[in-house]
């Protein structure tokens, strides 16, 4: 059996909103690892602390305690500027409403990530990356059509070829299949299948147990704590040391 390197470790972490008497505690005490090329779901009730860990995960806040390694980078401590650059080289973002720019091509919205990467290139290899990136997704005939052209499903491939130009090391997918139907939500966790099959590490956070089944295993929040982990495909299994 192949030994998968761990590419993010969450150590004792813990995450409190509010001041004085009255603190939440959004996350208490979380501690996992991911490895490179797994496939992860995190599901839980609302507030159970889904978002907020997926915050800390993509580098957009930081824990109150504890500490967030990321491609062995402890990335806990660092400013704003630091964490923008760690989010711009090491992952990529899928949203469930897409978050494309309306009135630009899907071209130039795959191309975005490009500008502010210190290795972006020239304008014509920026465009070269993206269109090859585009047709990977099956976009080839809609490389100049704006958001308001396509259909959810398109844009949603748009946002995961915008998700890996800059080839990340982790995607991040919040409710990617949210917004569509169950058509074009089959074709896209086809496409996040294949993307897995073919190495890239995701996590994605999902309230259906459906879409979660695709993944090695789902992780279950509640109060902010991890409740039970879920081998896909085998018995479940309480554990806090992932």
């Amino acid at each position: 059996m192949m030994i998968r390197e761990s590419l993010i470790q969450v150590e004792d972490v813990r995450k409190v909103y509010g001041v004085g008497d009255i603190q939440v505690a959004a996350l208490d005490g979380v501690s996992l690892k991911i490895e490179t090329g797994e496939y992860v779901a995190i599901m839980g009730p609302s507030g159970s602390g889904k978002s907020t860990l997926m915050n800390l995960l993509g580098c957009l806040d930081r824990p109150t305690e504890g500490r967030y390694i990321l491609h062995g980078e402890s990335v806990s401590e660092l400013d704003k500027a630091q964490l923008a650059a760690i989010r711009n080289r090491e992952i990529g973002f899928i949203f469930q409403s897409y978050n494309l720019l309306s009135r630009t091509s899907a071209l130039e919205n795959v191309m975005l990530p490009l500008l502010y990467s210190k290795t972006n290139g020239a304008v014509e290899e920026r465009e070269r990356r993206a269109r090859e990136t585009l047709i990977d997704v099956g976009l080839e005939a809609r490389i100049g059509h704006q958001p308001q052209e396509l259909s959810g499903g398109q844009q949603q491939r748009v946002a995961i070829a915008r998700a890996l130009v800059n080839d990340p090391s982790l995607i991040l997918a919040d409710e990617p299949t949210g917004n569509l139907d169950s058509k074009s939500g089959a074709e896209i966790m086809e496409l996040l299948d294949s993307l897995n099959e073919k190495g890239r590490t995701i996590i994605m956070v999902t309230h259906d147990a459906e879409i979660a089944a695709h993944t090695e295993r789902t992780i279950h929040l509640l109060d902010g704590k991890i409740d039970l982990i879920q081998k896909n495909g085998s018995k479940k299994v309480r554990d806090e040391a992932i």
